[in-house]
């Protein structure tokens, strides 16, 4: 599985661009952090990411997990982070496949639930 993997010395303003880019491409996006700078750093581009996407009409969630990994032979604590799109009640399928350059005919099975 692929994660973004962010580092106490990541940009957050690059690394939420790369989490809008792939949230309007329709892609869940994982980001992979270990230590409180990098943490920090997550938790921002995260932010700056929802300030970029909000006002095209997309929202995002963000779900927090702990993950043992491997270093250098050594086990470590990160702590991942799932960003995906969170669409505001009213929105159309075709407003939100439009905002997300896909085919509305993907999104009936979320406005089927509803």
């Amino acid at each position: 599985m692929e994660f973004l993997k962010v580092s106490s010395k990541s940009s957050p303003s690059s690394v939420a661009g790369a989490i809008a880019g792939m949230i309007k491409d329709g892609v869940r996006v994982e980001i992979q952090s270990v230590g409180a700078g990098a943490v920090n750093q997550a938790v921002k581009a995260i932010a700056i990411a929802r300030g970029f996407l909000s006002p095209i009409g997309i929202e995002i969630v963000c779900i927090p997990a702990f993950a043992d990994i491997s270093i250098d032979g050594e086990t470590r604590t990160a702590i991942r982070f799932v960003v995906e799109p969170r669409f505001m009640r009213g929105a159309s399928p075709t407003d939100i496949a439009e905002l997300m350059k896909i085919d509305a005919q993907q999104l009936q099975p979320v406005f089927q639930n509803e």
